[in-house]
C-alpha cells in the first residue's frame, strides 16, 4: 500500500472536488428538463449517442456506454414507449436492431444538448484556446483509461 504525502493528496483532493462541481453545473440544466419529464441522466446519454449516429445498434450503443445489457434494457424500453426513440431491424442482418430518434426525440435532445454547448462555449471563450487544448487532453486521457486500467 503506497502512501501519498499531505500535500500530494489535498491537490487531488482539490482536483476531484472541482471535477465534482464541474459536474454538477454541467448536468443542472439538462438533470431539471429531464426531471420534468421523469427522466434520468441515463436518458440523455442514450438520446445523445443515438443522435449522433443515426441507426446505431444496440450492440454498439452497450459498447459506447459501456453498460450490460440488463442495465440498457428499462431506460431504452422507456424511451421508445415514450416514442423518443425508435428500434427497426438492419438491413443487413434482420437480428439487429438498430437505433433512432424520432423527431420528438431529436427535438429533446437537441434542447438537452445545447444548454451543454452553451456552458463549454462560453468556458471555452473565456479561459482561451490553450485551458480548452489543456481540458481536452485530460478528458482524452480519463476516457481512454477503464475503471480496471485505473485499479492497477
Amino acid at each position: 500500500m503506497s502512501t501519498m504525502s499531505k500535500k500530494n493528496e489535498a491537490r487531488l483532493n482539490s482536483a476531484l472536488e472541482l471535477l465534482f462541481y464541474g459536474y454538477r453545473a454541467f448536468t443542472a440544466l439538462p438533470d431539471e428538463i429531464l426531471a420534468e419529464r421523469k427522466l434520468a441522466r441515463v436518458h440523455h446519454r442514450i438520446l445523445y449517442f443515438v443522435a449522433r449516429d443515426p441507426g446505431l445498434s444496440v450492440n454498439k450503443l452497450l459498447s459506447r456506454l459501456c453498460v450490460s445489457k440488463q442495465a440498457l434494457n428499462a431506460p431504452l424500453r422507456e424511451l421508445q414507449e415514450r416514442g423518443l426513440v425508435i428500434s427497426v431491424a438492419s438491413e443487413q442482418d434482420r437480428r439487429v436492431k438498430c437505433l433512432n430518434l424520432t423527431e420528438e426525440g431529436m427535438a429533446l435532445e437537441a434542447q438537452l444538448s445545447a444548454s451543454q454547448h452553451k456552458l463549454l462555449s462560453s468556458i471555452f471563450n473565456i479561459c482561451g484556446p490553450e485551458a480548452e487544448t489543456g481540458w481536452r487532453m485530460v478528458m482524452t486521457a480519463l476516457a481512454n483509461n477503464s475503471p480496471d486500467k485505473l485499479q492497477r
